[in-house]
């Protein structure tokens, strides 16, 4: 008799190819230098800011974040974004003091000299009141910039909390791992004091994410698509959408050429 695969498990073998082009991109042999290893931040600090509103968006679907306070539908849902919310949004730095993993990211760059003026004309305008769009005029970000935060902003616009889950799931929190892994290396040994805060940041990421974060995203996936083929079939095409849009990111970062091997 047939066995049929569980439907996380599914998606996955439905999306290893894209995910393993993401993988394999030569970006990750284009990291030689410090001024290599600043413009990689400089243009995935925005993935890490809208990363964040992915967040926020799924808090408040599947949260009450309104006053009067209401219980809402799924309380295993409510646990599973909320865990994820608390170490997000208020982890600990080096120092054990309460920040934001976009916060972290930010001083991350400020440590090793990176343009930090870019991200931050952003979120002032956002803060001013600006919309996205107007905000990334603001900021004057590279076309491969605009088009990963508008993709983003397009999942979140969509209003089902299922695409949005798969999206965080299996866009970031399921990838990050294997692509942070691919980032570490031998930083610290290379560039010593110059990237505590970066790798602190990375090896942080790792750890979370595949110990803890992952799993929980997967389950919410798996709590708000039920047995309904047709959300996972769209979780499945918006997960090869992040995939895609995640490589015109990385291939839109200007950095020195691939350094091979001498046979």
């Amino acid at each position: 008799m047939e066995v049929s695969l569980d439907p996380i498990d599914y998606l996955q073998q439905e999306v290893a190819q894209t995910r393993q082009l993401l993988l394999s991109n030569d970006l990750y042999h284009r990291l030689h230098t410090m001024s290599d290893l600043r413009r990689f931040m400089e243009h995935h600090v925005f993935a890490v800011w809208d990363f964040m509103s992915l967040l926020k968006a799924l808090q408040r679907e599947l949260t009450c974040v309104q006053v009067p306070w209401v219980p809402t539908a799924n309380a295993a849902t409510r646990r599973l974004i909320n865990e994820i919310v608390l170490e997000e949004e208020s982890d600990v730095d080096p120092q054990g003091q309460p920040t934001s993993h976009f916060e972290l990211y930010v001083r991350a760059m400020e440590e090793c000299g990176a343009d930090t003026g870019p991200i931050r004309r952003l979120v002032a305008a956002v803060n001013a009141g600006s919309s996205v769009t107007q905000a990334l005029d603001a900021a004057q970000v590279p076309d491969s910039v605009r088009q990963f935060v508008e993709t983003t902003f397009g999942i979140i616009r969509s209003g089902r909390p299922y695409v949005v889950a798969a999206a965080f799931t299996f866009g970031r929190e399921d990838l990050i791992p294997a692509m942070f892994r691919q980032l570490v290396g031998d930083l610290r040994d290379r560039f010593p004091g110059q990237l505590d805060t970066f790798t602190y940041y990375l090896d942080r990421h790792i750890q979370l994410d595949e110990e803890v974060h992952a799993p929980l995203a997967q389950q919410m996936v798996r709590e708000l698509c039920a047995n309904n083929p047709d959300s996972w079939v769209e979780c499945q095409q918006v997960t090869i959408q992040c995939l895609e849009s995640r490589v015109v990111l990385w291939n839109g970062i200007p950095t020195g050429k691939i350094r091979r091997s001498v046979a």
